[in-house]
């Protein structure tokens, strides 16, 4: 092919340099948002890191351990947490008993941090974990009719996990408050009349029940003396 060819008119066309422009600054202005992005999100990791090392640094039994399997094993202290969460999500997908143990995290530091509440004057903390075991307690209730038709789903057990960490997350409103206020609240609110009529009628059951087994029970107790 001559050189005049490759520059003549039916090779060469004006009209696609817009468009070759408008496609080219497009590009580039994709490849500049997903450079922003990633830089985002990596500055979003080297804070998460940041806070992950200063809780880890305070002065509690917890990090005294962690500084103790620091300086035996030479691996920072961050790392050890991030390699010990990997083997607990991986043994949640892979693993058994898997679905109490879920559970197990949803139940253990609540509790702590609800007897540390229990002692202190401040009312506030009290009504947040209150919060929290209403919520723990409707979601236990739901998944025990439910888990024969979920536990077969894929990461079930770490999706689990995950919801009881969304609840106790300390965030200001954390999951808990977010599913009581939205869902459960509004429930109780339009059917409280009745819920209160239906809770009346049992106590009153109940203790009727209760004062009868007791007359029975002093009866036969009178009839062996005798």
């Amino acid at each position: 092919t001559r050189l005049s060819d490759i520059h003549s008119v039916n090779h060469f066309r004006p009209a696609y340099i817009p468009i070759c422009i408008y496609f080219g600054l497009h590009l580039h202005q994709v490849i500049h948002l997903k450079v922003k992005r990633q830089n985002i999100q990596m500055d979003r990791l080297r804070s998460l890191r940041t806070k992950l090392a200063d809780y880890l640094h305070r002065d509690n039994s917890f990090n005294d351990l962690l500084k103790k399997a620091e300086e035996k094993t030479k691996v920072d202290r961050v790392n050890l947490v991030l390699g010990a969460i990997v083997i607990f999500v991986v043994y949640l997908i892979f693993g058994y008993g898997t679905s109490f143990l879920a559970s197990f995290v949803g139940f253990l530091y609540p509790a702590y941090r609800s007897i540390k509440a229990l002692e202190t004057e401040d009312k506030e903390d009290d009504k947040k974990w209150l919060t929290y075991w209403v919520v723990f307690a409707a979601v236990s209730v739901f998944e025990a009719f439910t888990d024969i038709l979920f536990y077969w789903i894929p990461l079930y057990s770490l999706l689990k996990c995950f919801m009881f960490l969304f609840m106790m997350i300390p965030t200001e409103p954390n999951g808990s408050v977010l599913i009581y206020q939205r869902i459960m609240r509004p429930y109780f609110l339009k059917h409280e009349k009745k819920l209160d009529d239906a809770v009346k009628a049992a106590s009153d059951l109940a203790g009727d029940f209760s004062q009868n087994a007791m007359h029975l029970a002093a009866g036969a107790m009178h009839g062996k003396n005798e």
